[in-house]
């Protein structure tokens, strides 16, 4: 049996708890400041995670803006096939949950598509917060609406245009 590993990296808008092991990492979660002790933030983290760590600091810096980890998430065949999907919509751009849908080749499967983006293990590094309402609105995302907004942002940032 593989020795799982986990870690935790203070971001900008929470804690991420990442665990894995040496096939790859299983999940990237956000967890709010206060429910993680300093002591769990200062563990040392096991080497088959460092190199997530690395690539979310990255990120949080602006330098990344795509991930490349060998991840091992837990889920259905139709979940897979839908979290692979979600890697194909590129850094700063978005598509809604009725496209996803669409690219995924059954329009009626909806629902299951947006209840799959809701069970992504993989915080971040599979970007479901990139899935939005067809009318544009920030609907359902697990680590709350307002870092939904937050990540969409940081992706792409409004650039001030000079009144000169």
């Amino acid at each position: 049996m593989l020795e799982t590993a986990t870690t935790y990296y203070k971001t900008p808008i929470g804690i991420a708890k990442i665990v894995g092991d040496k096939n790859g990492i299983q999940s990237v979660s956000v967890l709010d400041e206060d429910s993680v002790s300093e002591e769990l933030l200062n563990t040392k983290t096991a080497e088959c995670l460092q190199d997530c760590v690395v690539q979310l600091e990255e990120y949080f810096k602006g330098k990344r803006a795509s991930f490349n980890l060998t991840v091992n998430p837990k889920g259905t065949a139709f979940q897979k096939k839908v979290w692979k999907a979600l890697l194909k919509i590129p850094y700063g751009k978005t598509k809604s949950y009725l496209e996803q849908s669409k690219f995924l080749g059954d329009v009626k499967a909806i629902r299951a598509v947006a209840s799959a983006n809701g069970k992504n293990p993989l915080w971040i590094v599979v970007p479901c917060h990139r899935v939005i309402g067809t009318d544009g609105s920030l609907t359902g995302y697990a680590g709350g609406i307002w870092r939904k907004k937050w990540l969409l942002a940081h992706e792409n940032p409004v650039k001030q245009q000079s009144l000169f």
